[in-house]
């Protein structure tokens, strides 16, 4: 690794000359400051990030807490992160990825020393404990996901309380009106995550207007307890036709467990879901979903952080419209 000392005896001038350039804390000749940078150039120097960050009071990092848990899609989460790390070098960024489950404790670490500009924050609950600090904080904070209070707060997210309704009004204009929805880890609803409970509420409130009825089970995923799962919503509602799943590693299992019932996906039942398009194109049958804008929400939060470090930005919520597409698994209810 190239030192600033070897830069400085390249370019012939002072170990402090090509400090004074980088910082830009005092005046240098025009022959000096061109002569110091060629040598940064064709040595390929890059200043410890630290020593930035000691010179200027930046650090040219973004935070992103990303916590990774067992019961959250894994996939959408790293497709999110890896937006936010593009665009953010796009901007002359870097990121840090926080995946830890620790809550405030990671926020004050960010927010009480030099690590990062500004943060990112994923896995948002309603009542998220993270919010108090992140509102009190001077460092920009944006959040991917929306919590019960957004006041104070700059929030991207799908709007999934119109997602769930969107759910509704499909298979209920194919005349469905039994509808289950399998969805996410029960963990997940015990935190009260908010993308869930929206997509609940919109498909609650949509049912309640269209008179169908709906069953909400939430399930681990795996085919044991899809199995499970699926033969309880059969045994308390046997009518049922329609089935909106919020949980994509229940997709393939759900699939699976319907053909070997005999049930036809859409001849006898229909199966719709919340996931990206990679997921529905490349199911046993071809998902009509509403799929995951997961790159559009990354690349949405770092332009806000970015505005909001440049005193451009206001606090706000930034919702994505769902996007529904009809593809081989949603028909007209038998008979």
């Amino acid at each position: 690794m190239v030192t600033l000392a070897e830069v400085a005896k390249h370019a012939g001038v002072s170990a402090s000359t090509v400090s004074y350039v980088l910082s830009g804390k005092r005046s240098i000749s025009t022959g000096t400051r061109e002569r110091v940078e060629r040598s940064i150039q064709e040595l390929g120097y890059h200043p410890n990030a630290g020593a930035r960050a000691l010179a200027s009071s930046k650090s040219n990092v973004i935070a992103l807490m990303m916590p990774l848990r067992t019961d959250m899609y894994v996939p959408v989460m790293m497709e999110i992160a890896l937006a936010v790390t593009t665009t953010a070098r796009a901007y002359g960024y870097d990121v840090l990825l926080l995946t830890g489950e620790e809550g405030p404790a990671a926020v004050r670490r960010v927010t009480g020393s030099g690590l990062a500009d500004a943060m990112i924050v994923m896995d948002v609950e309603l009542d998220d404990e993270r919010l108090p600090l992140l509102r009190a904080s001077e460092r920009p904070a944006v959040l991917i996901g929306l919590p019960a209070d957004t006041t104070g707060l700059t929030c991207v997210d799908l709007d999934f309380a119109a997602t769930g309704a969107l759910c509704a009004e499909h298979l209920g204009g194919l005349g469905h009106r039994d509808i289950a929805v399998i969805g996410e880890a029960p963990a997940v609803y015990e935190r009260h995550t908010g993308f869930a409970e929206r997509t609940l509420d919109g498909l609650r409130g949509a049912a309640r207007e269209l008179g169908l009825r709906l069953l909400h089970r939430p399930s681990e995923g795996g085919y044991g307890a899809m199995a499970a799962t699926l033969a309880r919503i059969f045994d308390e509602r046997p009518g049922t036709t329609g089935f909106v799943v919020q949980n994509e590693a229940a997709v393939e299992p759900l699939l699976a467990l319907l053909r070997q019932q005999g049930r036809a996906v859409p001849e006898d039942v229909s199966v719709m879901a919340i996931c990206p398009d990679q997921l529905a194109l490349s199911a046993s049958v071809r998902l009509t979903s509403v799929s995951i804008p997961a790159h559009e929400m990354g690349r949405q939060a770092v332009e806000h952080t970015v505005a909001k470090l440049a005193a451009r930005g206001t606090d706000g919520v930034e919702l994505i419209a769902p996007e529904l597409t009809v593809r081989a698994s949603t028909g007209p209810v038998p008979g």
